[in-house]
This record gives structure tokens, C-alpha cells and sequence, in this order.
């Protein structure tokens, strides 16, 4: 059930440090896993809402999470700031133009405005995705990014398709990354649209090989072998493991001990991972 109630709220130090100057009546709207804070257009929040609670039980399910009881429930619910328009989002969090959206994963909240579906098809679920994810890991653990962000983008099932063909074509091209490449670049640090890489891969027939891609191409190649990665693991041996693995990364060991002690007759490495998931993508379409 969502309740409404008028609030003056201050809005609170966000992501990167982000705050807002003055006090502002914002309205609120929660249900059983959120809180929305708005300012106008109300059926759009609650829309907002009930895809939210469709997500949180998807995901969680999908993860291996949903055997968690009291997980964002009462006080421990994830707030959602819906701003009124892009212009008032980037004024009160100082994000740059291109954003549409962000998140404090430590606070719990996800910052954004009254803007097209793709708010509610992608955004919504990437960084609820984020939050489970890291509410379930911690922050502390190694956890590779390609893990974490291949969480987050798989968790957008209306891309999962497109997303599963994109990776294929680069399998059939003999473009991947390697895993060596996955496990090691540092792909958020990227800001150079103009640089020129390449990179060594290996050919569907097992042979050596290099890839050369610019920076857009590159950093969009790595987030979608990160969601195969993910879906690969899921798809294969269910979510119970999927949690399980999480489980041993949150609890400290390095991923290669996690990959052991989670599929021990299965995948005692990265190479193994590779070569599974590469035999996995082989098999699709």
C-alpha cells in the first residue's frame, strides 16, 4: 500500500557530495521497500513506485537474494528524489549535463527528474541493482567491477536480448576482451573519447588475436561482456549460487577463490570462466 504525507524536507548530502541550498516542500509517497519525495505529478511517482517493487522482487529473486526477510523494509527503505524537471535535477545536485539520474549506494537513494520511460525501463532497475548488490557484498570486499557493473546492466531486462546478439556478433567477429582485460582495466576512468586501443583477445577457434576499438567502443564492449558474464553465471547454475559466490567475495576471498569454492567441480579459475562463458555465447542463436 503507498501512503502519502506533505513533508519540509532538507535535502540531505548525496553521491559525490551533492546538496541542495534551501529547504523545499516536497510530498511523499511510500510502499513497503520505498520512499519517493516529489514535487508534482503524482501518478507518475507512483508509477515509479510500483515498478520499483516489481524490481526489488525480480531482482532480488534472480540474485538469490529474496530469502532475506526485513531487507529495506521500515526504516531501512531506499528513498528515491523524483526532481520536477532535468533543469531543477542538475541545478540542485551539480551533476553534468548528460546526466539523467544518480545514486548514493552507501545512503540507499536514487536521484532523478520526471523524464521519459527509459527512467523506469533502465535507470530504475540498473541502480536498484547496484544497491542490492552492495547491500548484500559490502564495500569493503574485492569485488571486481566487472561484477558489480555486469550486475547492474543485466538487471535491465528490457535490453537483455539486444544486449545477448551485441556480445554474440563480437564473439562471431572475434572481438571480445579477454578476460585478463576484464579483470584488470580500469573502464570508468576512461575520459578520452579520442584515444585509440588495442587490445589482445582470442579467436572463437582458440587462436591469438587483437581488437582495436576507440574509447566509446571499448568501454561499451566492456559493461556488455560484463552483463554475459553475469547472465552466463545465472543462467547456468541458478541463483543460489549466484548468492553463494557473492557470499564468499563479501566474506573476503578473492574471486578465483570464490569461483572454487562456489563451482568446485566446474570453474577453479578465471581461465575456466572464460572458457565456459565463451562456449555458453557460442551456443546462443
Amino acid at each position: 500500500m503507498i501512503k502519502k504525507v506533505k513533508i519540509l524536507l532538507i535535502f540531505p548530502l548525496l553521491f559525490l557530495s551533492l546538496s541542495i541550498a534551501k529547504a523545499e516542500e516536497w510530498q511523499e509517497l511510500k510502499s513497503e521497500h520505498f520512499i519517493a519525495y516529489f514535487t508534482r505529478d503524482e501518478k507518475f511517482v507512483k508509477e515509479v513506485l510500483d515498478k520499483a517493487e516489481v524490481y526489488y522482487r525480480s531482482i532480488a529473486l534472480d540474485l538469490g537474494y529474496s530469502r532475506y526477510k526485513e531487507f529495506w523494509t521500515w526504516d531501512k527503505r531506499v528513498k528515491i528524489y523524483i526532481y520536477p524537471d532535468h533543469a531543477s535535477y542538475l541545478k540542485a545536485t551539480g551533476q553534468p549535463d548528460w546526466s539523467q539520474g544518480v545514486a548514493d549506494y552507501r545512503a540507499k537513494q536514487i536521484i532523478s527528474f520526471i523524464w521519459s520511460r527509459g527512467f523506469l525501463e533502465s535507470l530504475l532497475p540498473h541502480e536498484m541493482a547496484h544497491l542490492i548488490f552492495r547491500d548484500f557484498v559490502g564495500f569493503e570486499s574485492d569485488i571486481p567491477l566487472w561484477l558489480d557493473e555486469g550486475v547492474a546492466q543485466w538487471a535491465e531486462d528490457v535490453k537483455r536480448g539486444t544486449m545477448k546478439r551485441m556480445v554474440k556478433d563480437a564473439y562471431n567477429q572475434n572481438g571480445l576482451l579477454s578476460m585478463n582485460d576484464m579483470m584488470k582495466l580500469e573502464i570508468r576512468n576512461l575520459k578520452d573519447k579520442n584515444l585509440v586501443f588495442i587490445r589482445p583477445t582470442r579467436t572463437k577457434e582458440g587462436n591469438d588475436g587483437v581488437v582495436i576499438l576507440n574509447s566509446t567502443n571499448l568501454v561499451n564492449l566492456y559493461y556488455l561482456e560484463a552483463a554475459s558474464l553475469v547472465d552466463f553465471l545465472i543462467a547456468k547454475y541458478g541463483s543460489d549460487s549466484f548468492a553463494n559466490l557473492c557470499r564468499q567475495l563479501r566474506d573476503g576471498k578473492q574471486i578465483e577463490e570464490a569461483l572454487t569454492f562456489t563451482y568446485p567441480s566446474s570453474i577453479r579459475s578465471i581461465g575456466d570462466l572464460d572458457n565456459q562463458w565463451r562456449d555458453y555465447i557460442a551456443r546462443q542463436y
